[in-house]
Order: structure tokens, then sequence, then C-alpha cells
């Protein structure tokens, strides 16, 4: 839709619109060094200042709690307050308490029949699938319509695990459970991968991407708490099958609710590019780019000692501390409930530049955390050692994959993600056979040592080259799913789609505020991120807008003053792209320029329709 504005008299006071250019400068500031906006959030996690109140002198320490409990609260708004984010993290909790609870309970189905060897061999028959599967599933991120694909693999997710409840309720063959495990674990990698390409779509701003990441990372955590000691307490009481069959309805309950996402469009196939080559795309990024190789090796890798933890687990519980088989639960949901206590601390990581450091230190504790476990093998230690390991895992998880979005191509960025989830299936399969081995050859303890050393021994090999990921960390993906959700740029190759992200600029605007109005020169294009417009013409009516569509094609497209005013009726978030960049991209691209004709053809068309 359209409508006019001009720098000087556009109905939005001087000093709000010099606010808003100081904004948009700040932005581009910020991305040119790789820092998610932050705009109007600021996350200060230090004591007031000013008058406190007798209560709060005498417990300084209530200060602390108290800002840590305001900072979750404001991430938590940041991302509910956008429906489709909201839908998706109630979703995406439902899917990962399914796939740790089940997994925990096909671990001690087949540790009883078995013990540690027979656990490993069936970690790695439910895993080897899902590993070479994991390539081709991340490409359906890209070639069809993300939102559609999550919800689809959640269906899929549902029936496989329902499969799997059936024979072991019926009291099927052990080959045929395992079997039936194996397809539901395979069904899981279409899940991540999407979900790294649609989420920066569905996000209006970089900050609300990080916070996403971050209430994602407490969803994980959470659910790594909460279903393994629900699965502990259903194996004593009434065994594997009833484990699959109750996840299997949760993750059923979580595709109705995405359902209703609509998301962006896809990104296509690239030009020339054989769909069977097309799955190796994210292969070929991680060979011509060394940050995002490096973020993918090291976040895959901890999936070896989560791997090894898996198996550990069990051997821990029923063997070394006489917790029985629920006991196996019980210490997963220890790390998992570590993994929640660091809530406060993952909550820091929104608006913030560097992320590095929250890498670093994370790895450090990890490290100490099992080095203290091998001298205090008590059921309690291993339950508190496991809850300072969930927690530096939460932090980890959650920056590096921040810093992987932020530094991937956005157009394979699902295959990206693909790569790191083959990765997360494999290095859980080796870490599953690894496990054993140590503990034939040293006992637990030795598997224990191993899974304290082997991240902060290969953060150690990528020396400087991890130090510097923060600088280089510099993509807008935020901005690039949104201008994908527009029909008007849905034929433009994605290097150009990036080109243009980097040139949007941010501005707000109140209820009330004319953005463009009628009859006056065109020099901008509008992308709206939040809030709502109407679109009047002649003073009356004609449309109402909102996230996910634009205004401002046609005086720029045609070359003649605004067609209608356009103004707020809520608090809004747009982003602005300046007349020659717009020309240049559309007029250069043949395709992509006949496509924004006959889309502002058929606005034409519906106006005079109205």
């Amino acid at each position: 839709m359209e409508g006019v504005e001009t720098r000087g008299d556009i109905a939005i006071p001087q000093l709000e619109l010099a606010s808003q250019r100081q904004e948009v400068d700040s932005v581009r500031l910020r991305h040119a060094s790789s820092i998610a906006t932050q705009s109007t959030l600021r996350m200060s996690t230090s004591a007031p200042t000013g008058d406190t109140a007798p209560h709060d002198r005498r417990w300084p320490g209530l200060l602390g709690v108290k800002a840590h409990i305001t900072q979750i609260g404001r991430v938590g708004a940041i991302v509910f307050r956008n429906r489709d984010l909201r839908r998706h993290e109630i979703a995406f909790f439902l899917f990962n308490a399914a796939e740790w609870a089940v997994w925990i309970a096909m671990l001690v189905y087949a540790y009883g029949r078995g013990g540690a060897t027979m656990a490993g061999l069936v970690a790695l028959i439910q895993l080897v699938p899902a590993t070479l599967f994991a390539p081709f599933a991340s490409s359906l991120g890209d070639r069809f319509r993300p939102a559609r694909v999550v919800a689809l693999g959640y269906v899929a997710q549902a029936l496989a695990l329902g499969l799997t409840a059936a024979v072991l309720l019926l009291g099927g063959p052990a080959w045929l459970a395992y079997a039936a495990a194996a397809g539901a674990a395979t069904a899981v990698t279409v899940t991540r991968p999407t979900l790294a390409a649609l989420v920066p779509a569905l996000a209006r701003t970089p900050e609300e991407l990080t916070a996403a990441n971050v209430i994602s990372g407490w969803n994980e955590s959470v659910s790594v708490l909460v279903a393994p000691a629900l699965a502990g307490v259903m194996l004593a009481a009434l065994g594997a099958g009833w484990v699959f069959l109750v996840m299997a309805v949760g993750v059923a309950v979580g595709a109705l609710i995405v359902f209703p996402i609509r998301g962006p469009a896809a990104a296509g196939t690239a030009a020339g590019m054989n769909a069977f080559l097309e799955l190796f795309e994210g292969f070929r990024v991680m060979k011509r780019e060394p940050s995002a190789r490096l973020l993918v090796g090291l976040l895959g890798s901890q999936y070896v000692a989560i791997g090894m933890l898996d198996v550990l687990y069990v051997v821990l519980a029923i063997d070394t501390l006489g917790m029985g088989d629920g006991g196996a639960g019980y210490l997963n949901a220890a790390f998992g409930a570590g993994g929640a206590l660091g809530i406060a601390v993952t909550a820091s990581l929104v608006g913030r530049a560097r992320l590095m450091p929250a890498v670093i230190t994370s790895l450090v504790v990890w490290a100490v955390a099992f080095a203290v476990m091998t001298v205090w093998s008590a059921s309690l230690g291993a339950l508190v050692l496991l809850a300072v390991a969930g927690a530096s895992r939460s932090l980890f998880d959650v920056a590096g994959r921040t810093l992987l979005q932020r530094t991937a191509p956005a157009d394979v960025l699902a295959r990206v993600f693909g790569v790191l989830e083959m990765m997360i299936m494999g290095g859980t399969a080796v870490g599953a056979l690894l496990a054993p081995v140590l503990i034939n050859v040293g006992g637990a303890t030795a598997a224990i040592v191993g899974v304290g050393a082997m991240l902060p021994l290969l953060a150690l090999l990528g020396g400087r080259r991890l130090l510097n990921l923060d600088a280089t960390a510099n993509v807008p993906v935020v901005e690039i799913g949104l201008l994908r959700s527009l029909r008007l740029f849905s034929m433009l190759p994605p290097p150009e789609v990036e080109g243009l992200a980097r040139s949007l600029e941010l501005m707000r605007a109140e209820p009330g505020t004319a953005i463009v109005t009628q009859g006056e020169e065109g020099d901008r294009y509008y992308a709206i991120a939040a809030g709502s417009f109407e679109v009047l013409v002649d003073g009356k009516q004609v449309n109402m807008l909102g996230r996910g569509e634009g205004f401002g094609e046609i005086a720029l497209l045609h070359d003649c003053m605004r067609t209608a005013t356009v103004a707020a009726t809520t608090q809004a978030t747009l982003y602005v792209l300046e007349k020659e960049p717009f020309l240049e991209v559309l007029t250069g691209h043949p395709a992509a320029h006949t496509n924004a004709h006959e889309v502002v053809a058929a606005l034409l068309s519906e106006n005079a329709g109205r």
C-alpha cells in the first residue's frame, strides 16, 4: 500500500524525527560491529541507586535477587508479546520434553536387556539414521515454507512416538521397539534446523531474536529438568511404553499450537542448483565460512559429551550410586535443573555485543564441575555437580547458537543448522559408544574425566579464531527474515536480499503518527515489523496493514506522488529503505522487477475496487 512523506513535512515532530535518526545511526553502527540492537531494552543487574528500604539495606542480597527476577520477566515479556514466538516456544517445550523423556526411557529399557553395552548400541541404532537424514531434513526448511515444515515435523514425531508406545505396551519384540524409536529420532532432525530459519523471521527486532534464543535455552533446560524426572517416575511405576505414549500426545498438541503460524515464504532453491547437490549446501558453507565452521564444530562436539552422559547416568544410578532404574531420570533432571537455575545468567545475553566471554566462562565452569565429581562420588555430590554443569552448558549453548545465527549466511541458515543437527545426532552416538569403552577401561571415573575435558580441549584448539568470533557475527538475520516475508522481494536472489537488509534503518512510531501522506513525493519504502497501520485515501480508511506487510512502493516504482496516507494505530516498529537502494536492486533483476510491478498493479486494482 501507499502514501507520501517528505523529510520536512512528515507528521512527526522534528525532535522525535531527529531522535529516530540517531537511533537509526546507532543501529547501523551496531550492525557494523556485530551487535544486536539494544533499543529500548536495558538489562541491568546492578543495584538501584537512591534510597533503599531498611529491609533492603539489611539484606543487600535481595537487591540482586530482585534484579534477576525483573530481568527474567523482561526477557519473557519481550518474547511473549509476539504471538507467533509465543506459540513456537510453547510447542518447542513440548518437543524438548518428549525428546529427553523418551531418550531416557529407551536407554533404561535397553539397559535392562543387555547392560551398558546394549544401551550404547541402542543409542547408535537411533542416532545413525537420524545423522544420515539430517542434511535432507535441513533442506526442507529452505525449500518449503518453514512454519509448515515445523508443524508437519511435529506430526511425524508424534506418529513415530505413538508407534513405539504401541510396540512397548503390547509386548512387541525389542528390535521393533528399537526400530520405531529410531524413526522418532530421525523425525526430530527436522525441527531445530527449520526453527533456525523460522525464528529470525518471526522476531521483529534483533533484541527480540536474542530474547527468543534465551527463552528457547530456558525451554530446553526446564524440559531437561521436568521430562526426565517425569520419565523416572513413570518408568518406576508404569514402564517405558507409557513414557512414549504421554510424550506422543504432547508433541501432537505442539503441532496443533504451531499450525496457525504463517511465517515467511520458502527461501527457495538457488538458481541452477541440482536438488541433490543443494542438500550439501550446508557443508559448502562450512568450507568457505571459517567462523561458522568453528561454531558448528564446537556446538556439535558438546553432544559427544552429552551422549557419554546419557549412558553414564544409567551406570551411575544403577551400579555406582544405587539409585535404581528411576535414578537415571533423576540425574538427568539434576542436569536440567542446573540449566533452569542458569536462567538469570542467560537473560543477561540479551542486547549484549560480545558473547564469547560467556562461552569461555561456561567451558571453565563445566570442566571444574566434572573434575570435582571425580572425588565427590556420593549421590548428593553427583546431583549438585550435574546441576552446575547443566547451568554452564545452558549458557554455552544459548551464546553459541546466537553467534551462529549472527554468523552464517541467512539464505542457507536452515542447512547450516542441519549440519549442526547432524553433528548433534552423530556426536551423541559417538559419545554413547565411547562411554562404555571408558567405563570398561577405567570405570565411571574415566568417563567423567572424558566428559569434563572434551569441550575445553576443543575450545583451546580454536585458539585466537574462537576469541575473534564476535567481530565476524554481523549478518542481519532479523531484517532478512522480514524482507523474505514480503511478496515484493520474493524473486530477489539471497545476496541481494541480504544487501537490502543491511540498508534498512529502524524507525518507531507512536499511535496517530502519519508515516506517509497522500499527495506528497515519496522517497522511502517501509516494511512493518510490529504494530498496525491504517491506509487512508481522501480521508477514508481503505485498508489495515500489519507485520509482514509494507508500503511506499507505488510512488517509488511509478515515480509519482503518494497515493494514500498511512498512519500508525498502535505503537509500531518499521524498517525503512531509502529510494536509491530500493530501485537499484529491483531494477537490476528482471524477474524481481516484473514481480514488483505485478504487486503494485494488484494493489492499485484492489484500491480501485474499494
